[in-house]
Formats: structure tokens, C-alpha cells, sequence
């Protein structure tokens, strides 16, 4: 497939202030010539019983974005079409010592692009007549802006909605403000934003022994440049950080005695020594502190770069001097714990322990599921699942 091999283990987070424009303080040193791009984002997915990401239903419930914020078809469109993979909050930055006007065009080749912002110049169409699977797309999805105006000298405001959003942490960084002329007028913001939904399979698995040991494989050439194992239960929470992972390596589940802080710090550090600056990193956690943290198991990592350009061409013209891509992947485990969690949520009602596992619900159920080996657990299983269907088929209704 013509994979470049990826970057060498983590760089130390001294020597990756030292190569950055930013100062200590994250600010822009105002030495470069030409315009830089930076980007981060997510590419949720869930393993199942065999360890690959299973196919789920990635789009559903709440959209959790500014009202803003454009949107294929309706909101809730997207409640019916099934994948393996939610990509989540790609922002785009640009950094230019002057007024410069960019071309983006990003493709997507086995999903679809959902929500962005500002409005797009083009936008792949989903077709309603055909396309009800995200593996069966009759074209690839696709975004692009002609006419992108980077201007640091730009004070314009920011758009608004009407509630407070983890959307906007993504605004606390020094890129240059960005302005696109549409039919809607002049749109600002501090970067490009898009969404998406896609049925490629992430480079990482994760299969659990009775014991939850977590076996991790890396199934593309390069190497995944760092993996995290996370598990929260209530206010208690733990992780182990592997590092570097070329092949495979078995992980035993983390004691939970550590704290958000420190975890806070190891990732802040880790996306910095892989090319984010200091602001940018910090605005990744900011923006997704909740939902990489939330209750259960995942394995979090870095995904590797080659591989970010395989699934997610980026295009941009005149072409920058330097394209920086950081995506994180979030890989949920359906652990014992969380079985045994779940379970004794739907047997007591417990609505403010379903609420925890929200949109993963689906996808724990049917794992639980496929891996019953007796029928009156199956037929219990079947009748929460078809529960959780009800709901979210009332969700898309409202």
C-alpha cells in the first residue's frame, strides 16, 4: 500500500519545545515564513468479542454541538446508518505571519462527513435510496472550502450558541483566525471544524482473557507511537501506559488509585511530543476530558500517522510548509466490570448507571450478546437490547 514507516518512539516533551515554533508559553514565535497546518482529532470505535471494532450505530443521541454548526441532512439522520468508526471533532489550524487564502479539500474514503463548520463549499450528499450501510456507500465522502482567508491579525468574534459547549476549547489556542465567504454570509472561526462516520478498521485490537487481561495486536506496518489502558468505576479511576507498540503486548487491567491530573499531564506531554503545540494540546484535552474519561474501559493511542493519511486524505493549496496530523484513537473494552455494571443496571432500573455508558450501550449489549452461552441469558440480553433500540428510535423521532 506504499506505507511510509512511522516516527520513532515519543520524542521527550524537552526536545519537542525546543523544535517548535511556540514559545514555553505556547505562543507563536514569529520566525516562520510560510503557513503551517495543524490538526487533531478522535476516532472512536468499540471492540467486540474478537477484538476488531465492531459494527454500531456511532451517531446517535445528543449531536453535542453548537447550533451553529451545519449538518448533512437532518440532525438525526445518521441514527440509522451503522459503522465501526465515530470520527470526532477533527479541527484544523493555520499558523502564517500574514494574510494568506488556503484550498482544503478532505476525503474520506469509506465514510461520511456530517457536521462542520464554517459552511463548506462542498459536502459529499448521503443518498437516501441506497445508502443505509457506511460500508456500502455509493461514493466516497468528501469536504472541501475554496477560499479559507487566514488572517492573524484578525479580531473578528467568534460565533455562539445559546449554552455553554466543549466545542469552544478547541478556540483557546494561538492559530490565526479563519473567515469564509458563503452564501451565508462572512463565517469566523478559529479553525476548521468536521465530523464523520466511517466503516474502515482502526489499526488496534484489544481481546480480554477471563481475567481482563487486555491483549493488544497491531495490525498495520508502522508503529502505533504510544497506547494507554484506562478503566473509571464511579470516582475511581486507573491507567497504564505502554509506549511504543510495533506488534502486540498484553496489558493487565490498572489498579484504580490514580488521578486525573497526572493522567492529564502524561497525555498532555505525549500529543506534544508528537507534534502539538503546547496550546493545542491542551485545548484536545479540554475538548474531550469527558468523554475519553468517562465510566468503563478503552484503550486509548496514538493513531499512527500513515495511516491517518490512508483512511483521511487531506489536501490543501498552495501547499503549507509544514501539515501536522495528531489523532487520538479511543477504543472501548467491554470488560467484565462493565458486564456485570450493565447488567445490574437493567435488573434494578438504574437509569443514572445506563446514562454513564449512553451511546456505547448499544454496542456492550450486543458484545454481551454474542458472547452468551446459555439461553436464558441471551433472552434476557435480546429483551435490554430491544429496550435500547425503543429508546433510540424515539431519540430520532423528537
Amino acid at each position: 500500500m506504499g506505507f511510509q514507516a512511522s516516527p520513532n518512539a515519543v520524542q521527550s516533551l524537552t526536545n519537542s519545545f525546543s523544535s517548535s515554533p511556540f514559545t514555553r508559553h505556547g505562543r507563536r514565535a514569529a520566525t516562520s515564513s510560510a503557513v503551517i497546518a495543524h490538526e487533531w482529532g478522535t476516532f472512536t470505535s468499540i471492540a467486540g468479542p474478537d477484538g476488531l471494532a465492531m459494527d454500531w450505530l456511532p451517531l446517535t443521541g445528543s449531536t453535542d454541538l453548537p447550533n451553529f454548526v451545519e449538518h448533512l441532512g437532518t440532525v438525526n439522520f445518521k441514527g440509522g446508518l451503522r459503522g465501526t468508526i465515530r470520527m470526532e471533532t477533527p479541527v484544523l489550524y493555520f499558523y502564517s505571519p500574514h494574510e494568506s487564502t488556503v484550498s482544503v479539500r478532505v476525503s474520506f474514503p469509506k465514510g461520511l462527513i456530517t457536521e462542520w463548520y464554517p459552511r463548506a463549499s462542498a459536502v459529499q450528499k448521503l443518498d437516501p435510496r441506497r445508502d443505509f450501510f457506511l460500508s456500502q456507500l455509493h461514493a466516497p465522502g468528501s469536504i472541501s472550502w475554496n477560499s479559507v482567508h487566514v488572517d492573524p491579525s484578525d479580531s473578528a468574534d467568534f460565533p455562539l450558541g445559546p449554552s455553554a459547549n466543549h466545542y469552544y476549547a478547541a478556540r483557546e489556542t494561538s492559530a490565526a483566525p479563519l473567515s469564509v465567504d458563503t452564501s451565508a454570509g462572512t463565517q469566523h472561526e478559529r479553525f476548521l471544524f468536521y465530523r464523520g462516520v466511517s466503516s474502515f478498521l482502526p489499526p488496534l485490537t484489544a481481546t480480554l482473557s477471563a481475567d481482563d487481561t487486555v491483549l493488544l495486536q497491531n495490525h498495520f506496518p508502522a508503529q502505533i507511537p504510544s497506547v494507554l489502558l484506562f478503566e473509571r468505576r464511579g470516582a475511581r479511576l486507573g491507567y497504564r501506559i505502554l509506549g511504543p507498540l510495533q506488534d502486540q503486548a498484553s496489558l493487565a487491567p490498572p489498579t484504580l488509585d490514580a488521578s486525573l491530573d497526572s493522567l492529564f499531564s502524561s497525555l498532555e506531554g505525549l500529543l506534544i511530543s508528537q507534534g502539538l503545540y503546547p496550546d493545542e494540546a491542551h485545548a484536545m484535552l479540554e475538548t474531550w476530558k469527558n468523554s475519553w474519561f468517562e465510566e468503563g474501559s478503552r484503550a486509548i493511542y496514538i493513531v499512527p500517522r500513515p495511516f491517518v493519511d490512508s483512511v483521511l486524505p487531506l489536501s490543501i493549496s498552495p501547499a503549507p510548509a509544514e501539515i501536522t496530523r495528531v489523532f487520538v484513537g479511543r477504543l472501548g473494552l467491554v470488560t467484565s466490570a462493565t458486564q456485570r455494571a450493565v447488567k445490574s443496571a437493567f435488573a434494578t432500573n438504574d437509569r443514572a448507571t445506563l446514562a454513564k455508558y449512553n451511546r456505547f450501550l448499544e454496542p456492550i449489549l450486543r458484545s454481551m450478546l454474542q458472547s452468551a452461552t446459555d439461553q436464558p441469558t441471551r433472552d434476557r440480553l435480546s429483551h435490554y437490547l430491544d429496550s435500547v433500540y425503543s429508546d433510540l428510535y424515539s431519540q430520532t423521532q423528537n
